[in-house]
């Protein structure tokens, strides 16, 4: 189980991706509305949400012209599964 969640603990482990997850928990987001809050460029961005989707915390979906980042609904429960272990 571990090694399947390597994609989202390295997702999980930059500051930047998990800015991105709070911004996406107001609301689905495209690249340009999350890039608008940044210092960086739009490609820096696309790699930040390529690993939060590897990861499975995000998707993106097309409506007509624009691409949607949104939270993947269960996306952290495997994780939140895995830390519950070392609750015991």
């Amino acid at each position: 189980m571990t090694a399947q969640l390597q994609p989202t603990f390295r997702a999980l482990a930059d500051p930047t991706r998990r800015d991105i997850l709070l911004m996406l928990s107001s609301g689905d987001m495209t690249i340009g509305e999350i890039s608008g809050r940044f210092t960086m460029t739009r490609a820096a961005v696309k790699k930040h949400l390529t690993a939060l989707e590897q990861g499975g915390l995000i998707q993106t979906r097309t409506r007509g012209r624009k691409r949607l980042n949104s939270l993947t609904a269960n996306g952290l429960r495997p994780v939140v599964d895995w830390l519950g272990f070392f609750d015991q």
